[in-house]
């Protein structure tokens, strides 16, 4: 066997339908959009969930929910994350926006929150937008402060 000679199997390949090339090729004349109407036409498309102008299901469902356009997203974060990276000597020192930043924790423009699962064990002060009742009491337990940006 040699490239020259390499066939697919039977019946694998086939010629695709060549529509609107003449009465001979059985697919002329109306190119198998049938007789007039909307499809028919160049330039047809359809609104996603038309439904024939019938009233669409995303108009006939009730709306519900409310967005509150002043709603502040917090990136929170546990101590024991924190204690983690203090033991993994990725931080020395008291925690502020840049040391997360660096450490991969936060993004340059989200607001911090500290959350208080786990234990710290290590006083250090954390500068943060918000902490939890429990987090400022595990802080300050450890020895460190927690500072409220």
């Amino acid at each position: 066997m040699n490239l020259n000679n390499i066939k697919p199997a039977a019946g694998s390949t086939f010629s695709s339908k060549r529509i609107g090339r003449g009465q001979g090729s059985g697919k002329g004349g109306t190119s198998t959009k049938g007789h007039k109407g909307q499809k028919a036409r160049a330039g047809y498309s359809q609104k996603i969930g038309f439904e024939g102008g019938q009233m669409p299901l995303q108009r006939r469902l009730p709306k519900f929910g409310f967005k509150n356009v002043n709603r502040k997203e917090y990136r929170g974060i546990n101590l024991d994350t924190i204690q983690i990276l203090i033991e993994n000597k990725s931080i020395t020192g008291d925690i502020t926006r840049e040391v997360m930043i660096e450490n991969g924790l936060i993004t340059k423009n989200e607001l911090v929150k500290i959350m208080g699962r786990g234990e710290l064990k290590s006083a250090v002060s954390i500068s943060a937008d918000k902490f939890t009742k429990s987090a400022e009491e595990l802080i300050s337990k450890a020895g460190g402060k927690a500072i409220t940006l």
